[in-house]
Parts: C-alpha cells; structure tokens; sequence
C-alpha cells in the first residue's frame, strides 16, 4: 500500500473518450485527486462521482484536477459519464495494473469463486509527483469534503510564499 511521502506511481490510461492520459503531464502544473472505485453505475460508486463533480470547480481552483479510475472499460465510462452528468475524467484499467500499483486490487470471495476487486481509495498527489494523502477503504458520503479540505492545504505554502515575497 502507498503511503503519504512516497513517489506516485506513474501511469497511462485510457478515458471514456478513448483518450489517452499520462499522470506524468501534470507534473509542476497541477495537484491531483486520483479516486479508485471499484464499478460504474453502482450506487456508491455513482454518489462519489456525482460528489466529485460538483465540486470539480473548487478543486480546480485550488489548482487540482480529479481523475477517477476503475477496471471498468471506455465505453462503460462514457455511458456512466453521459447519463448522470459526470465532468470529472474517468480512467479505465482494465487491466489493473495501476490498481495493483497504488495496492488498491484484492482478492475477495464472492458466489464461492474468488475475484479481483478494487477497494474504494483516494490519493492526494502533490503537483511534484509525491503522495500527500492516502486513504483506503473509504465511505463516499462527506468523503469529497475532506478530500477538498486536504487539497486546500497543499496551496498554503505557495500562498504564503507569494505573501512574503
């Protein structure tokens, strides 16, 4: 499992348009809120998504872009986005690999057969690259609030250094 301090693990994926996003592009420019969910269209995963959205404004504004990520495919991302009005870019894995990364896959019994599952976790990545926060197993409801209190924080030192100069 990640832990606050250490390097985020660098990734390419895929979004629900089929584009291409490299994690890496952000570096010096933007802060990021990377959010695993484990399926689209479930009830949790969508009041998460629809929380995000909402509040992708105030995220931006404190130089932050959010990205979540789950093993479902584009096309399924795109269908999610369109029909609950989602604007934060949704990522598909769906090979796992970076869920396996940021230690969020896990094996879980279900029907007496095991299978691969993503555990629902935020990360909070500074815009060097460097895990400020991260949190695993999370409930969706105030979830988003905390997050944004978090990413607010990473602003205070180049606020106060724009104040002392």
């Amino acid at each position: 499992m990640l832990q606050a301090g250490q390097s985020a693990p660098e990734f390419s994926l895929p979004d629900a348009d089929m584009e291409t996003f490299v994690l890496k592009s952000l570096r010096g420019k933007q802060h990021a809120v990377l959010f695993f969910y484990p399926r689209d269209d479930t009830p949790y995963c969508t009041l998460e998504a629809i929380d995000f959205s909402d509040r992708e404004d105030e995220f931006t504004r404190s130089g932050c872009v959010i990205l979540g990520v789950s093993r479902d495919d584009c096309l399924s991302h795109a269908e999610f986005r369109d029909k609950h009005g989602l604007s934060v870019r949704l990522l598909a894995d769906m090979e796992g690999e970076v869920s396996r990364k940021y230690g969020v896959s896990q094996m879980r019994e279900k029907d007496g057969a095991k299978k691969l599952c993503i555990v629902r976790s935020t990360f909070v990545i500074d815009s060097l690259g460097v895990v400020r926060h991260a949190l695993y197993d999370i409930k969706p409801r105030g979830h988003v609030a905390e997050i944004l209190q978090l990413v607010k924080q990473l602003e205070m030192p180049c606020k106060l250094s724009k104040t002392l100069s």
